[in-house]
């Protein structure tokens, strides 16, 4: 498996050893997922500002939030398959870098927790997990604490 991950601070808060948490934490998403080939991620850090107006533009939630995800390769009817020899472009999380701070203070544990967290969270919506009912919310949050204990971020 090749991974890049392109991170983007836009709050300049974001230092060298959290950037590399980030990039250690997809990549043992990816692992933990068994995915394969040539894989593409975004990850951008942004004000809480900013996540509103995302928030309200493509959810209608005029609030702020803490991570969104934009998945590529969600399956619509009629699209192309992607081909093999490309890369794997999974798509795009937004995190608010203020709802870090808030969460993990309100959770009682680090900001590379929390941060460690959303990540994962973001990840594994891009990968098609989503948390509408009981069932998706126990196997996705189990999941993510699995990830996160795998990787040594535990509470």
């Amino acid at each position: 498996m090749n991974v890049t991950v392109d991170l983007n601070d836009e709050t300049d808060m974001i230092n060298e050893h959290h950037q590399k948490l980030v990039n250690d934490v997809v990549n043992k998403t990816l692992e933990f997922e068994q995915v394969k080939g040539e894989i593409e991620v975004s990850v951008t850090f942004v004000s809480e500002e900013r996540i509103q107006a995302l928030n309200a533009e493509y959810r209608g939630k005029d609030q702020p939030t803490d991570v969104i995800s934009f998945a590529l390769n969600d399956e619509v009817e009629g699209e192309l398959v992607i081909l093999d020899d490309v890369p794997n472009m999974l798509g795009d999380i937004i995190i608010s870098v203020s709802h870090i701070k808030q969460q993990a203070e309100e959770y009682g544990h680090s900001f590379e927790r929390e941060l460690g967290f959303l990540t994962v969270h973001g990840m594994l919506h891009l990968l098609g997990y989503d948390h509408m009912t009981d069932a998706e919310e126990k196997d996705m949050f189990s999941r993510q604490e699995n990830i996160l204990a795998d990787y040594g971020l535990t509470r």
